[in-house]
């Protein structure tokens, strides 16, 4: 058990903490949402969290226009159909679906949903009847539900489509969910990459959060590689004009389905693409603590900064005469209040909430009822930041430790697993790994004849005669060097003609762009060092 106490003279009570839920529950009702409450955060911002919120397990939302398999690929993760699933090639999905671990299969309602202080969705009644009337849970017992839960979301609309209202703010919602999930996905068909003004709309609302943005480029078995490499760039091109940030957000390409594929020349690609994704996907219970940690930390910057500005509009305010005049003027000079209060408490500018939508937000505020700057809400804030939270980024670790390699198991994510059609079985290193024959033996012949013309001693040759031969492979000494130690199996410093075949084999390995095994697979090991 963690405990800790101010050291600033003051007697308080000390923060106990058990977990790490515990303590992240402790301080945002303690020391952040008393900042919060003050400052009508939730007004402007996001509603206030609840224990749900630190308590609930991953969450996956998935994001994509319609017919670009969002649906599908729940289906393709779990390998099993979930209630209120529907699929087609229009738009089939017309409401928000949790897809939750639940003991008995059956729908719950949003209305029946957001009363449910268990389940993390109390604060979306906000929306309306409008937007839960299309919510609702999906529960089912399904192992890849025991650990994550999964967001399907409407497919969204392009044309004359988009021109149709939802009757609720579309964007707004998914921002919500962007707040409190840990994996965003996008999912684009690589026939259909027009970015449609409600998608560019729906990514520029999900800005704050490309730490936890993932793009998956579907569909790709149904074009040939010259074609997908043309679709690939064209992606890339589109999101780097909508997704305005320096780093490029991380494609992945394939076909997240369980039918054949069409063309089946990029297998590897999709397969190694896959693999990529599934590890994604499978760390995200293992670092669930640190997201919510970073995600607390993120508000409370936020939350400070809407202090300093709200506290900044009351005092312009006039006491008695053209408050609403001033109102206006202040609205209309917010970038300066931003520069000001930058420049004052050495905030950095990305710390800011976005101007346009704060001063939409303000001009239905009534500033007489802000509140001035009060320093010790601003202190307890700070003191979170500076000294709790790094306390409690121990007990993360600790938590970490002392818990079994946590991952998503079951559905799709143990098939990639299962004996020889496991990612990488077979090729490579692994090469051979189910044959009675040393696979090396194979090409022995020919390495042989390197090995004589080397003039062995004793059946040998010493490393500076070994070097000679394999630095012509142009491979780095780094490389060339941890082949050495892999081939040189008795560890003398030399290598007979097994050894050296061995090293030889592994250049190739490498060569044809494998990873080499930090330790020698027993299959490769030579015949006569076998039960050293």
């Amino acid at each position: 058990m963690f405990s800790w106490a101010n050291k600033d003279g003051k007697k308080k009570d000390p923060e106990l903490f058990q977990t790490v839920s515990d303590g992240l529950k402790r301080l945002y009702r303690t020391k952040l949402f008393p900042l919060e409450d003050t400052y009508r955060f939730h007004d402007f911002h996001s509603p206030a969290l609840e224990d749900a919120d630190f308590d609930n397990k991953p969450m996956v939302l998935l994001v994509g226009q319609y017919s670009t398999g969002k649906t599908t690929f729940i289906r393709h993760l779990m390998e099993q159909d979930f209630p209120g699933m529907r699929i087609g090639p229009e738009p089939t999905t017309d409401s928000f679906i949790a897809v939750m671990h639940g003991e008995q299969e059956g729908l719950i309602p949003g209305n029946a949903l957001v009363v449910d202080p268990k389940k993390p969705f109390r604060k979306l009644n906000a929306f309306g009847n409008a937007f839960l009337n299309r919510f609702i849970c999906a529960q089912m017992p399904n192992p890849v539900l025991d650990s994550i839960s999964i967001i399907d979301t409407p497919g969204i609309l392009s044309g004359e489509k988009q021109r149709i209202s939802r009757g609720y703010d579309f964007a707004a919602v998914l921002e919500w969910f962007a707040e409190r999930v840990d994996r965003i996905i996008l999912l684009f068909d690589a026939h259909k990459l027009d970015i449609s003004d409600e998608f560019s709309e729906v990514i520029r609302a999900l800005k704050n959060h490309e730490d936890k943005m993932r793009v998956v480029l579907n569909k790709a078995d149904q074009i040939g590689t010259q074609q997908l490499m043309r679709v690939y760039g064209a992606l890339m091109w589109s999101l780097g004009k909508i997704v305005n940030t320096p780093e490029v957000i991380r494609v992945y390409i394939g076909s997240f389905w369980a039918q054949p594929l069409l063309v089946p020349d990029n297998r590897k690609l999709f397969e190694a693409e896959e693999q990529d994704l599934f590890r994604d996907i499978q760390g995200l219970p293992r670092n669930a603590a640190l997201r919510k940690l970073n995600d607390l930390i993120k508000r409370a910057r936020l939350a400070k900064v809407h202090a300093y500005i709200i506290s900044s509009l009351k005092k312009e305010m006039p006491n008695v005469f053209g408050k609403e005049n001033k109102k206006k003027e202040l609205i209309a000079n917010l970038g300066e209040i931003y520069a000001k209060i930058e420049k004052e408490h050495q905030i950095s500018p990305g710390d800011f909430p976005k101007l346009s939508k704060m001063q939409e937000v303000l001009a239905g505020q009534d500033f007489t009822k802000f509140q001035g700057l009060k320093p010790k809400l601003l202190e307890a804030v700070e003191d979170m930041l500076a000294n709790d939270i790094a306390k409690l980024m121990t007990l993360v670790r600790q938590e970490e430790a002392a818990m079994p390699s946590q991952a998503v198991q079951g559905g799709a994510f143990d098939g990639t697993m299962n004996g020889p059609f496991g990612h990488g079985y077979g090729e490579g290193a692994s090469e051979g790994i189910d044959e009675l024959e040393w696979i090396v033996a194979r090409d022995k012949p020919t390495y042989d004849e390197i090995f004589y013309t080397l003039s062995p001693v004793n059946g040998k040759v010493s490393g500076a005669m070994a070097k000679k031969e394999m630095v012509k492979s142009k491979l780095p000494n780094n490389v060339l060097g941890k082949i050495w130690k892999l081939a040189d199996v008795d560890k003398d410093g030399y290598l007979d003609d097994e050894e050296f075949a061995l090293a030889n084999h592994l250049i190739k390995v490498k060569l044809e762009g494998h990873e080499l095994p930090a330790d020698l697979p027993d299959h490769l090991v030579p015949p006569s060092k076998r039960g050293l």
